[in-house]
């Protein structure tokens, strides 16, 4: 058994929790948290003890986290916000000692046959995967809950790989980034 945490960054983002058994069988949502929040408006902070106190509950084997970047005509100020959540987040992952893989969004949209940017079409996505958990995915705003998710399902798939023939029909461009090869960027 595995447990893999997936984070759509941010400060409206998610993080998701989820188990994979070794055996192949279909994953289990564990449980997804929100960015929790301390602070309003500028000042509006990821509350890393939070997430911390989370994950340790938890204690997830991996975790899939998305490369951020900033957004065409968002402004200096949001791309601030943006960025220092998502660098908070990427913190409490590594200070939280789980190793983690950065994941280009197109690589696990394109894994799960997601169109572009359609925030929607991930929600339905996870309420298809895992239509037990349908409250945590109930409402439209809920969108990075269904991200979280299904990175971590990306990253499932990956770590502990479908059968040779389901394989060769998934492709092998993984699109990870670990630290290992961040490291050896810089």
């Amino acid at each position: 058994m595995s447990l893999i945490v997936g984070v759509d960054p941010g400060i409206n983002g998610a993080l998701a929790i989820v188990n994979i058994a070794i055996d192949g069988v279909m994953p289990v949502l564990v449980d997804v948290l929100d960015v929790p929040v301390i602070g309003a408006g500028a000042k509006e902070r990821v509350n890393t003890m939070l997430v911390r106190d989370w994950l340790a509950q938890h204690q997830p084997d991996h975790a899939l986290i998305e490369r951020a970047g900033s957004m065409p005509k968002q402004g200096v100020a949001s791309t601030f916000k943006y960025a220092r959540a998502v660098g908070s987040l990427e913190t409490v992952v590594a200070c939280s000692g789980i190793p983690y893989s950065i994941i280009e969004p197109s690589v696990w949209k394109k894994f799960h046959h997601l169109p572009g940017k359609d925030k929607e079409a991930a929600r339905q996505r996870a309420l298809q995967l895992f239509p037990s958990a349908h409250a945590f995915f109930a409402r439209k705003k809920d969108h990075g809950r269904a991200e979280a998710a299904l990175l971590a399902v990306y990253g499932a798939r990956k770590q502990f790989p479908p059968e040779p023939s389901e394989a060769a029909s998934t492709g092998t461009d993984t699109g990870v980034v670990n630290e290992a090869s961040l490291e050896s960027q810089s």
